[in-house]
């Protein structure tokens, strides 16, 4: 169910799995945020919802109603 911006998330698993059933992971963020990767601290420009470090591969995603702000951007795992 689509709960719109009120929706709540424990970690960046579901935060991946939510933009994916939506069909925003591939969608281009409002504006593209330069990152620190939550695994290897690599900085990287995430351009998409879900977006791959291409150093070490961990994906990280946002959800469209919180992309303004890098602090809402949640790893979900390596190759996740």
């Amino acid at each position: 169910m689509h709960d719109g911006c009120a929706g709540s998330f424990e970690n960046g698993k579901q935060v991946v799995d939510k933009i994916r059933m939506m069909g925003f992971a591939e969608q281009l963020m409002p504006m593209p945020m330069d990152i620190e990767c939550h695994g290897c601290k690599e900085t990287f420009t995430m351009e998409e919802f879900e977006g791959h470090c291409p150093k070490c591969d961990m994906v990280h995603g946002v959800t469209p109603c919180h992309a303004f702000d890098p602090n809402n951007i949640m790893a979900a795992g390596v190759g996740y």
